[in-house]
């Protein structure tokens, strides 16, 4: 978190404090604090100059915003996922350029689901955009967010039937509001963008795929009306995912598939401890 946050991977990037908009500790009132590294713990927390309780790291994605005492934390639980995923992306990132940054233009990065960050932890999109177009331009990074639901996949399900294999599209802004999401496009702000750090793209293989992806461009402004080219390595990206497709479900990809199926509990052991479960409740 500290090496992505504060851009510690290039010292032209690399930033010295990080805003954080409020305190988490639910008595204290103080806004926008000044997260300064120096400051900061040998185990990554700093204190409150108001309060004095600790302020730890990972506050940054400011959960403690949507825990409140009626609901309690079930509200943060897709956040949660989202952030999960993206830090262990982070994480084989770090790693790679530590070991070997060659092995950064041979290895694909397939996040299961969008490349953006969302409601109160959407600011983490723009340290992001920094890293993924850090590597871009150093290390030809190759990264795509591939959905299975929502409704760019609905919409990709429609028009199916109208794309030739091995096509692909490319959503404007105004493609995405007219088609897709309801309103009005913005000719100065493209779709989504304070929470994403790609594109959107549909994409029917050869072999009648079709998978509705987000690719990293280094400019957001370019979301507005997108060309092929600012999508770089895009070509090398979709033929593999065509090369990595999977018929366990429509549309899955091998690696998604077997992620999946290894943090699942099989059908047969969990349905008789929920029905154990169940009867016990029952009786009591």
């Amino acid at each position: 978190m500290k090496w992505f946050l504060y851009r510690e991977y290039d010292s032209k990037l690399e930033i010295d404090s990080y805003i954080l908009s409020s305190c988490p500790n639910p008595k204290c009132e103080n806004k926008r604090i000044e997260l300064d590294k120096r400051n900061m713990s040998e185990d990554y927390f700093f204190y409150c100059e108001n309060c004095g309780e600790k302020i730890y790291l990972t506050d940054v994605f400011r959960l403690h915003e949507v825990i409140d005492d009626e609901f309690g934390a079930g509200g943060i639980l897709a956040y949660v996922t989202n952030i999960l995923e993206h830090l262990l992306l982070i994480h084989y990132i770090r790693t790679i350029l530590k070991i070997k940054p060659s092995l950064m233009k041979e290895t694909l990065f397939i996040k299961d689901g969008p490349l953006a960050f969302f409601s109160v932890t959407a600011n983490m999109h723009k340290p992001m955009r920094d890293l993924s177009n850090y590597l871009l331009g150093k290390y030809d990074l190759n990264l795509v967010g591939v959905e299975k639901s929502g409704p760019f996949v609905e919409h990709a399900a429609q028009i199916k039937k109208n794309m030739k294999p091995g096509t692909l599209l490319i959503m404007s802004n105004n493609y995405i509001y007219k088609y897709i999401i309801p309103g009005r496009a913005d000719p100065n702000n493209p779709y989504a963008r304070t929470s994403y750090y790609g594109g959107k793209l549909i994409f029917k293989s050869r072999d009648e795929g079709l998978y509705v992806v987000t690719v990293p461009v280094a400019d957001e402004f370019v979301v507005i009306d997108p060309k092929k080219e600012n999508f770089k390595n895009i070509d090398s990206i979709l033929q593999n995912l065509e090369l990595l497709k999977c018929d366990m479900y429509d549309n899955s990809l091998f690696p998604v598939a077997l992620a999946n199926k290894l943090v699942s509990l099989s059908a047969h052991p969990s349905s008789m401890i929920l029905e154990k479960f169940a009867k016990s409740f029952i009786k009591s």
